[in-house]
């Protein structure tokens, strides 16, 4: 048995079908962790979700913020713009299965000494806190008025976490660490906006896993969402999104050991995936 992770698919599937032949993947015997976005702005969303949905005994995966902009755009919460290409899962037959598995999937998983998350954590949460916090969304997200709350996430969310923060704005902090965080401001200000190389990035913000003082370090996390960031391997976070939906590479690794395994994009490539 053989535990893997893989960055964001975003409906690459022909990669990411390539990928998992890389490795002989095998839903019987390994297990597979996806962390976050497995839909938009790929080519092929609809094929991904039904992969993903017939193999769910072997697939564990953590939503991402695309993911979530599914669901709502589902609900009639959004309009689709032109980049987004989430329209054949939308009208097909089986959307209704396969988006009420999907929001009924958490936003953080533990497996032993891994913690997933899509994009980020606070350097105060504890990996037990992340987990509760994560549960007060899903509990949320897949309850009768999931409605309710993915309509709330579309306000804007307060800047800082606060322990005695409630309700929407509880809700939208936490959904806001977990699939959108890449960079802290001053005083552990939530930056919304920087994307780019970490090269480039203004000198008062830093990546969330350089945080002094993280409660979380004892453990590894593993995200992605940051496609300009790449790949990322150190003792207390493996970064997995190395940009295949702008052209870059789908990137697995195999948790036992270390061993990265990559496919390269059949997408166009952009500059820098800013």
């Amino acid at each position: 048995m053989a535990l893997y992770a893989i960055g964001d698919l975003q409906g690459c599937y022909k990669e990411f079908r390539a990928l998992l032949k890389q490795f002989a993947f095998d839903p019987v015997r390994d297990s597979l962790f996806l962390v976050g976005d497995l839909v938009n702005r790929g080519p092929d969303s609809l094929s991904v979700l039904r992969w993903v949905y017939a193999h769910r005994e072997a697939v564990r995966i953590v939503l991402g913020n695309h993911d979530l902009r599914l669901l709502a755009a589902h609900a009639g919460l959004v309009k689709l713009k032109d980049k987004d290409t989430l329209a054949p899962v939308l009208a097909a037959q089986d959307a209704g299965p396969l988006l009420g598995w999907l929001r009924r999937q958490p936003l953080a998983r533990r497996h032993g000494a891994y913690l997933f998350v899509h994009a980020g954590v606070l350097p105060a949460w504890t990996p037990d806190d992340v987990l509760a916090l994560a549960a007060e969304v899903s509990g949320h997200l897949a309850g009768e008025h999931h409605t309710k709350l993915l309509a709330a996430l579309h306000g804007t969310a307060p800047p800082f976490w606060r322990d005695d923060l409630q309700g929407w704005d509880r809700l939208k902090v936490i959904v806001h660490v977990l699939t959108r965080l890449r960079m802290l401001g001053d005083e552990g200000r939530l930056d919304a906006d920087y994307s780019g190389l970490l090269v480039n990035a203004p000198s008062h913000l830093h990546p969330w896993f350089d945080a002094p003082e993280r409660c979380n370090r004892h453990v590894k996390v593993v995200c992605g969402h940051w496609s300009a960031l790449g790949l990322l391997a150190r003792d207390d976070v493996i970064a997995l999104d190395t940009g295949c939906v702008w052209g870059g590479m789908l990137t697995a690794v195999r948790l036992d050991d270390g061993k990265i395994f990559q496919e390269r994009s059949r997408q166009p490539r952009v500059k820098d995936f800013g």
